[in-house]
Parts: structure tokens; C-alpha cells; sequence
């Protein structure tokens, strides 16, 4: 199932599920069903058949509603840095240093803040001009989890979704921690739905990235270093993981700062992430506006 977060021209917030261009509304078919998109991942096992049973009613169309972030504020984000091999090589250029494939898991936080909806602005900010991009593949945890197993892996997955790894350059490579350059607001785009678990191999999708209309980025999640049950499993070594929380899986190769001379994204740019079943997301870049 695809499920997704909207809002009508009225205002109105519902969570629908995605049926082509048919919304099917879940707060008209289901008595009691949590406003929340958290709060329904969390009791997903009490509901899940009720929402699958609902029969198409295009209570709304895609074309006539905005699709709002699908998890507005998660309790966590973590993404993961030099996770495709390409991309490694590409990020000697940026460091101007040899860099060798990770041993371990390099991971960095993105601010909760940093979320924005799948056809939001993104913010150029004020205090910078390295605005550069990382198409990602978006895990979302279902489930309460330390210690996972890979082989319970499955059972802790709620699905998956689309982001843009925001990132702000020349603040990220200040110092050696990431998180600032990676957490100005408007630098989590995610969307445009959650497609669960079930509908989704994370292990073979096609994931291209384009700017104006230009490919930038065109890979396969299948050349990943740390697949996605990897990083469950080592994340949740470290903290409990909750329903809701996102994990960023790494980005291929073809971001700007690798380019030369750098692609910085400027005002007026689009800046389009599909991933191969599970949609696209697509947002305009403009100035940050001071207050």
C-alpha cells in the first residue's frame, strides 16, 4: 500500500491511500483511526487489514490536494555517508584527500526541523551558496526495535519513501561532524507517499536524480556498500530505534559539489528524485527569506 499525507484546498489533513490518482480517504472508512501518521505506523499491526480491505472511493484527487511530508516531525533521521562506491570516489574530489571505502558505517543526524514536504521550496540559505543534493532511498522504521537480527529485519520495516539529502557544503565541511550542513531547514524533502514494506525489494531500484530536466545522478540501490538490513542492524545495536524514526540509506554518484565547476543549486532550479515503484518527488529551489 502507498499512504500518504494531504491536504485539501479547504485546509483539511487527512492520511489517504494512494490508488493511482484515486485517494481513498482513511479517516472516512476506518472509526478511530489515528490523525497521525507516527501514531498509525505505531499501530499499524490493528489496522493494516481494515485500511487494505477499504474499497477505491476517490475521495480526493491526487491533481486537487497538496501532498504534505508523510511524516512531519520523525523522532529521528540518520543518514548514511559513502555508501555507494562511485559516490566515494567523486567525494575524493570534494575532500581534495584519498578517501577508502568505509570499514564501518559512517552515519551523521539531520535535524528533525530539516523535513519538507515532496513539492516544497527548498531554501537556498542566506549564509551560503554550496547548495547541493543526494537522491536517496528513505527507510521508515515500523516498529520499537534494539538489538535487531537480520533475519527479523522484516518485521521491524514499516516501508519506504524518496528524499533529497539536502546539503549545504561548504557548512558541512567546516569541520569533520556533518550534522550543521546537513540540517538547515527545508534539506529533508521526503515523500511523496510511504510504500510498505511488503510492495518494496530495497535491494534493486533504479534511482535517477535530474536538475532541470538534466540527469544528474542515475544508479541502483543494489550498489550500496551497507544494504538497508545492514544499517538496521548496526543502528539498533546503538539506540532504540521507534516507529516513524527515517533512516537515509546513501546517495550514488553525480552530486554537484563533484562536478567541475560545482553545480550549486540556484534559485528557480527543479530539482526531481524518482525512485523505480515508488514515485517522485520534484521541489523548486529559492532564497531563504530572513524572518
Amino acid at each position: 500500500m502507498k499512504l500518504a499525507r494531504i491536504k485539501t484546498d479547504q485546509g483539511r489533513l487527512d492520511i489517504v491511500r494512494v490508488d493511482g490518482e484515486a485517494l481513498t480517504s482513511l479517516s472516512k472508512g476506518v472509526p478511530g483511526l489515528p490523525d497521525c501518521m507516527m501514531a498509525l505506523i505505531e499501530q499499524w499491526d490493528n489496522y493494516r487489514d481494515q485500511i487494505a480491505a477499504l474499497p477505491e472511493s476517490a475521495d480526493y484527487q491526487a491533481d486537487q490536494v497538496t501532498f504534505l511530508a508523510p511524516i512531519e516531525r520523525p523522532g529521528k533521521i540518520f543518514a548514511i555517508g559513502l555508501n555507494y562506491a562511485d559516490h566515494i570516489a567523486e567525494s575524493e574530489v570534494i575532500a581534495e584527500s584519498k578517501i577508502d571505502a568505509p570499514e564501518h558505517q559512517t552515519w551523521f543526524a539531520k535535524a528533525s526541523t530539516s523535513v519538507t514536504g515532496p513539492f516544497d521550496p527548498i531554501e537556498r540559505p542566506i549564509v551560503s551558496e554550496a547548495l547541493d543534493y543526494e537522491a536517496e532511498l528513505v527507510l521508515v522504521v515500523g516498529k520499537r526495535c534494539k538489538h535487531v537480527r537480520p533475519e527479523n529485519v522484516d518485521e521491524v520495516v514499516f516501508g519506504y519513501c524518496i528524499g533529497n539529502d539536502v546539503s549545504v557544503r561548504d557548512w558541512q565541511m567546516q569541520t569533520p561532524q556533518f550534522t550543521l550542513g546537513k540540517s538547515f531547514d527545508t534539506s529533508a524533502p521526503i515523500g511523496p507517499w510511504i510504500t510498505t514494506a511488503d510492495e518494496v525489494d530495497p535491494s534493486n531500484l533504479d534511482i535517477k536524480l535530474t536538475v532541470n530536466g538534466e540527469t544528474q545522478q542515475s544508479s541502483n540501490t543494489r550498489h550500496m556498500i551497507f544494504d538497508c538490513t545492514a544499517q538496521l542492524v548496526h543502528l539498533s545495536k546503538a539506540m532504540t530505534l521507534e516507529p516513524g524514526d527515517l533512516i537515509f540509506t546513501g546517495t550514488p554518484e553525480g552530486v554537484g559539489a563533484a562536478q567541475k565547476p560545482p553545480l550549486w543549486l540556484k534559485p528557480g532550479d527543479r530539482v526531481r528524485v524518482e525512485i523505480e515503484g515508488l514515485g517522485a518527488i520534484d521541489n523548486s529551489v529559492v532564497d531563504e527569506v530572513n524572518g
